[in-house]
């Protein structure tokens, strides 16, 4: 504990660079995968070829995808662009089926009678058939955060900061209380980030706790 303490002010930047490089993926990804999760969900042919896409996606190792991203969008190797667009990549693999699956399982009586008093596709889907698929969506999420931030560490293999740098210093060093300090704040921030996904999917969705 005493080499935590007296490095409190490195593992705040590492938790502050941890979370932007796991974060803001999800995010990316979230906008991405809603438009083809949606596409997903109306057209057969766009399902088939959307969910083996993403499916073989998710299949390349994430540290082979961030050594060659540099190659394939001219960016420097320690470029922290790198492992947020591999993260993107996952999510978008991960999200396009939860989407999918949950637009897809929306009650075809529920969409009939918001056509019915005058709903448009568009205003439909934003006003009733997303909203009800929230909680399969936030199930989601939840898988590609905590993906996620355990993936942000691969990009400490090429110099980029995060707690896969405590790993590299500890393993370099023969240091086995860094990298245990790693494993525990890389356990404990999967753990808030769930945590807090699973909160915000109960207050957009008060209705699921309705007769509860």
């Amino acid at each position: 504990m005493t080499w935590v303490f007296d490095h409190l002010g490195l593992l705040g930047d590492l938790t502050v660079t941890h979370v932007y490089l796991s974060v803001l993926p999800v995010v990316l990804g979230l906008i991405i995968a809603i438009p083809l999760g949606w596409a997903a969900s109306r057209w057969r042919p766009a399902r088939a070829v959307l969910l083996t896409v993403s499916g073989l996606l998710y299949t390349i190792p994430s540290l082979a995808l961030i050594v060659i991203l540099p190659a394939l969008i001219s960016t420097k190797t320690l470029d922290p662009l790198n492992v947020i667009i591999t993260l993107t990549v996952y999510t978008i693999a991960l999200l396009v089926r939860s989407i999918a699956d949950a637009l897809s399982s929306v009650p075809p009586t529920i969409v009939a009678a918001a056509t019915a008093i005058g709903y448009r596709p568009f205003k439909r889907f934003l006003g009733v058939e997303f909203p009800l698929a929230i909680p399969v969506v936030v199930a989601g999420l939840r898988v590609a955060m905590v993906s996620n931030i355990s993936l942000v560490s691969v990009g400490a293999l090429i110099g980029i900061a995060g707690y896969g740098q405590l790993f590299t210093n500890g393993f370099q060093l023969q240091f086995v209380t860094e990298i245990v300090t790693g494993i525990v704040a890389t356990l404990l921030l999967a753990l808030v980030a769930d945590l807090v996904l699973q909160l915000i999917g109960r207050l957009v969705t008060p209705w699921t706790r309705v007769g509860r």
